[in-house]
């Protein structure tokens, strides 16, 4: 009896004490090697599975459909009853469809969660550095009463799944994540080979809260998968319009909106995390700054960092930090006055580099699966883009938006862009890389408002940010902005930093 205290007491000890020295690195290396090894899963291209299932809750039965497709294309569907639940990501924007047969372009968290299972799925963690994969050791866990080895994968946005291996099999036996807003949990057994890679017959979804018990009953490795069925279904899509006359009275609306909103100051929330390579959390700041825009840029100051307000010596600095940005838009607007009064009388349009308006999307770039939808109260136009691989482009500008893919959201009564979500399809250098090199993944969103019915003005801004500096320094930096509190005032004077006279506070519309 004292012996068998003493086992429990020292078995109770042992499962308290960490496991440590186990590299996620080694277990994902015996993942690969039991799923049938590198070579294999690097010959896949796609991969789609059906099968039927089973509700547990009221026992009825339906079909289960997934297809992948690399480099990033997500397609699952779950049919029950004649409804249909669609989850996609076409590698430019996410969409879904209810079970009330309503279809969707999904945003924030929603299409994130799309978007890092697609890189997730198709990756098979061959390459987590390349794929932009952070990969952690959490501890040990159980499935289904056995034991079982815990990582955390995180994407470069910073979205975080739970991946449970069998130690024995090294075989992948539990997956915990969120999908398009939804929390699920996902059980693998009984895996069988498909063209020598190893592929789950037995699948438990749980999703919100149902149980669905799905029997795998065909598999296939590059089978040709066209890339209409990740795509925003057609009979919901329509006729794009000119886009050139569309785009054209985009920028000259922006040139307009550059000269009102220099009669408007707000404040802006900024939330910065950083993060090493295994997606783990460095470091975190808030920071609140007052703004106002000059020629189209705006002069910030800091005014709080964590929520605390600044001592009256940082205060003074980041005044003289804003008095120096306001000096050097001013010296910079001179310049380019010159420049284009010297081009004038030439004869020649002046353009810099650094002006990267909405036309230069129409040469750098294709527009698909055009739709129309209801987003923040407005009626918008909702398309796709990628790069056209056949256009050369002329300026730096050019080149940064032909790697771009992503989706636009068109106010079609105002004609003004009121978000925008785009990532890099590939490696941004600028300078040849030696400056700042933005590495595939890297991404961002922009949304705008119509504020004091008169003039659009930012909300929100969002970064995922994964960089190279000075060929050295590894950067990945996630940033969340939001816009408020905007009031209309009028500049005075920009020789000294003060919070402008202002009149009444104005209201989005």
């Amino acid at each position: 009896m004292r012996k068998s205290i003493a086992v429990s007491l020292l078995n109770l000890f042992l499962a308290a004490i960490p496991a440590r020295g186990q590299d996620p690195a080694k277990i994902v290396g015996q993942y690969i090697k039991a799923a049938g090894g590198s070579k294999a899963l690097s010959r896949i291209q796609t991969f789609s599975i059906e099968g039927t299932l089973i509700n547990s809750a009221d026992g009825k039965s339906g079909e289960y459909t997934l297809k992948l497709k690399r480099p990033s294309r997500y397609y699952s569907e779950i049919l029950v009853d004649g409804r249909n639940l669609i989850e996609a990501y076409n590698g430019k924007s996410a969409w879904s469809r209810d079970a009330s047969g309503h279809t969707a372009t999904l945003l924030g968290p929603e299409a994130l969660q799309l978007e890092a299972a697609a890189h997730y799925y198709t990756s098979h963690l061959r390459n987590p550095k390349k794929d932009k994969l952070g990969i952690s050791f959490v501890g040990r866990g159980k499935v289904r009463g056995r034991d079982a080895w815990q990582l955390e994968v995180t994407t470069a946005s910073g979205l975080k799944r739970e991946v449970f291996f069998d130690p024995q099999t090294h075989l992948i036996v539990q997956e915990t994540a969120s999908i398009a807003g939804v929390a699920e949990e996902i059980l693998y057994d009984e895996y069988r080979p498909t063209d020598g890679v190893q592929f789950p017959v037995k699948i438990e979804l749980h999703r919100g809260g149902d149980v669905f018990q799905i029997t795998v009953t065909r598999a296939s490795v590059n089978e040709s998968i066209g890339e209409s069925v990740f795509d925003f279904p057609r009979k919901s899509q329509v006729r794009l319009p000119d886009l050139k006359a569309l785009f054209t009275e985009i920028d000259n609306n922006q040139k307009q909106t550059d000269k009102i909103k220099e009669n408007y100051t707000g404040t802006r929330f900024e939330e910065e995390t950083e993060y090493d390579k295994a997606g783990k959390i460095t470091k975190k700041e808030i920071k609140e700054y007052t703004f106002f825009y000059l020629d189209g840029d705006e002069v910030s100051t800091l005014v709080k960092k964590d929520s605390k307000p600044l001592s009256d010596e940082e205060q003074r600095k980041e005044n003289e930090k804003a008095q120096k940005q306001i000096h050097d838009i001013q010296k910079r607007g001179m310049k380019k006055e010159a420049k284009e009064e010297k081009a004038k009388a030439e004869g020649k349009e002046e353009k810099s580099d650094e002006d990267i308006g909405i036309e230069m999307f129409l040469s750098a770039c294709q527009f698909i699966n055009p739709r129309r939808e209801r987003f923040r109260g407005h009626d918008v136009l909702v398309f796709d883009f990628e790069r056209n691989p056949e256009y050369k482009p002329k300026n730096m500008g050019e080149r940064l938006i032909q790697q771009l893919a992503g989706a636009m959201w068109i106010d079609e009564k105002a004609h003004e862009v009121v978000r925008l979500e785009a990532y890099f399809v590939n490696d941004a250098k600028i300078a040849g890389g030696l400056l700042v090199n933005l590495q595939k993944g890297t991404g961002f969103v922009f949304e705008q408002e119509f504020v004091n019915n008169e003039v659009w003005l930012p909300t929100y801004q969002e970064a995922h940010v994964s960089a190279h500096i000075l060929l050295v320094k590894g950067v990945k930096v996630n940033e969340v902005t939001h816009y408020s509190d905007y009031k209309r005032f009028n500049v005075a004077t920009l020789n000294k930093i003060e919070k402008p006279k202002q009149n009444e506070p104005a209201e989005p519309q």
